[in-house]
């Protein structure tokens, strides 16, 4: 019996968790008619993906889904090489005041997006990249919380590898690469899937520093939706639908690696 009431509340917590997702998708398909009916209509009886035209015609939103993956990408990829060398050397190397560095460094996650912005768009300006692609990119090419992540892993990863890599002739370089990167890879694959959905789904920092509507987000395209009297919400949820699709497909595929991050957490 315990184990029937276990499951049961797993797929409660599953239906609760894939209902949004759920409404989204329907919502994305009802005709215009039904999309405020009383009481909601979850089968709607006459559906359309008319909504994902209109989108198309509202803005050029393939270009948008463009600006956000590439900047998303370029973000992770820049995220995972300075994280993956920072948790390095925060791991392996020892210098004095590493504590008292890595401790600093990490105070840094408590200071919100929202205190940055401002000194972020005085540098921009003052350097003249604001309402640029590098502009998009810049605050997020390293990250204290990809250091923290990354360096736990690394040190989880037994010195005695390292030390029969030197007895090889390795040196820090090699032993980084060939021996480090490897065995943390479950740690990489789930810092990428944070740092890409992070960029994905940032809103304030593009709203703040893009003024031309070739360089816009998804976020800033799903904001313009909203009309000021009125809102069609099947095209909203279109929308939607389009930005959960990237996510979906990198967590598929790297959803092995995250479970292997997982059940390595608990390992001594």
């Amino acid at each position: 019996m315990g184990k029937v009431v276990r499951y049961a509340l797993v797929v409660l917590g599953a239906l609760v968790m894939l209902f949004p997702f759920a409404w989204a998708v329907i919502t994305s398909v009802t005709p215009d008619g039904a999309v405020l009916a009383t009481p909601p209509d979850l089968t709607p009886d006459d559906p359309t993906l008319d909504a994902y035209g209109r989108l198309l015609e509202a803005m050029p939103f393939w270009r948008i889904v463009l600006n956000s993956a590439w900047i998303g990408a370029a973000s992770t990829i820049l995220q995972l090489v300075t994280g993956a060398m920072a948790a390095y050397a925060f791991a392996r190397l020892p210098f004095p005041g590493r504590g008292v560095l890595f401790a600093v460094y990490l105070t840094t996650l408590m200071v919100p997006m929202q205190v940055l912005v401002v000194p972020l768009f005085i540098e921009m300006r003052m350097f003249n990249l604001v309402d640029t692609y590098f502009a998009l990119l810049a605050p997020s090419i390293a990250s204290a919380f990809g250091v923290f992540l990354l360096r736990q892993a690394v040190a989880q990863v037994p010195k005695e590898f390292d030390e029969a890599a030197v007895l090889d002739g390795a040196g820090h370089l090699r032993i980084f690469v060939s021996v480090i990167l490897p065995l943390i890879r479950p740690a990489l694959a789930t810092f990428a899937i944070f740092g890409f959905m992070a960029s994905w789904n940032s809103y304030l920092w593009p709203l703040i520093i893009i003024r031309s509507p070739e360089f816009r987000t998804i976020p800033l395209g799903l904001a313009e939706l909203h009309g000021q009297f009125t809102t069609e919400w099947n095209v909203v949820m279109a929308g939607s639908v389009v930005s959960v699709v990237p996510i979906l497909i990198l967590y598929v595929f790297a959803q092995r690696h995250v479970i292997a991050s997982v059940a390595q957490s608990g390992l001594k």
